[in-house]
């Protein structure tokens, strides 16, 4: 059985969010290997969060649970790979 990375964009609801304690809440959710905060538009951040699952694992009930973090206005898979 091998692991993949997942990565994962979370959307804050305002520009106005505190990115480093978003991140911190989402770090209880789930073991962050590496995160970036990226400029998106008007202000606007997007949090990039890189975590390394079994492949056997889907990613549904990670985002589920993301989701209901408060300040969270959107959870979107944008990649996966094979970890080597």
């Amino acid at each position: 059985m091998g692991e993949v990375i997942v990565t994962i964009r979370i959307m804050p609801d305002s520009p106005d969010t505190d990115m480093n304690k978003l991140l911190s809440k989402v770090d209880k959710n789930c073991r962050v290997e590496k995160h970036e905060i990226r400029p998106v538009a008007f202000g606007l951040k997007a949090l990039l969060i890189y975590i390394i699952v079994p492949d056997s694992a889907g990613t549904d009930d990670l985002e589920m649970k993301l989701r209901t973090i408060p300040h969270v206005q959107s959870v979107e898979v944008v990649d996966v790979r094979k970890a080597l």
